[in-house]
């Protein structure tokens, strides 16, 4: 199952962006950081039951109304739902990297300790460097809700090619899990107490060649050195 979504700036609005990179999903070779603005994000939704249709994936959905919300700058989504099958997850995470050109990837499931459970190792496999940061911060806010969050076995890497690099994150199945891991832990009057992962991937995406992005500080505020943030013209 595949889909493709363009967002704009507007985050209320889901209208196809007419850019230059709009077209890229259906191109060979992938346009290079140097030449767009645009955030290219590949979902995965790895689940024997959803892929085979017995029941609605919903990780890719809440990932999608995540984004609207919090990114302030261009971004375009891929998405696929496959089964758990690690041949077809490392095949899957390849191409949306060398083929389509994207700059972050985020999956959701497979990353528990059962036998099916393969998406770790076959995130593994195809990523150049770890950043293990990310899964241990993942359990961090987890732990905060259920102690199972220890079985959790999410990673995080780098994959790189010749001319391009892409975070690839693995993140946990449930709506509600999504939103806290991506946004991490707030008191009623919506202070910060603990750090959701996606404050570090813009600057992450910086360092990587990737599109400088920007997000709504009331969803989650990204952190960068006061050298890397861009002034505005």
């Amino acid at each position: 199952m595949t889909s493709m979504t363009t967002q704009k700036k507007d985050p209320s609005s889901l209208t196809p962006n007419p850019s230059p990179a709009s077209g890229r999903g259906v191109q060979n070779e992938p346009l290079r950081d140097s030449v767009r603005t645009e955030l290219l994000i590949g979902l995965v939704s790895i689940s024997d039951r959803a892929s085979s249709g017995i029941y609605e994936d919903q990780g890719i959905p809440a990932l999608r109304d995540w984004f609207t919300v919090a990114l302030a700058s261009p971004w375009r989504l891929e998405s696929r739902v496959i089964p758990d099958e690690r041949a077809l997850i490392e095949q899957t995470l390849i191409e949306m990297v060398d083929v389509l050109g994207c700059d972050l990837v985020l999956t959701t499931g497979g990353t528990g300790p059962a036998r099916r459970d393969v998406t770790p190792e076959a995130t593994t496999a195809v990523g150049t460097r770890e950043m293990p940061g990310f899964g241990e911060q993942m359990r961090q806010i987890s732990l905060k809700f259920v102690p199972t969050a220890i079985l959790s076995r999410q990673v995080a890497v780098i994959r790189e090619t010749p001319d391009h690099a892409a975070l690839i994150m693995n993140l946990p199945g449930q709506p509600k899990s999504i939103r806290e891991t991506l946004e991490g832990l707030k008191d009623t009057d919506g202070t910060q107490l603990v750090s959701g992962i996606f404050a570090a991937v813009p600057y992450c995406i910086d360092l990587i060649g990737g599109p400088y992005i920007e997000t709504h500080d009331e969803v989650c505020k990204a952190f960068r050195p006061k050298s890397a943030i861009r002034q505005e013209k």
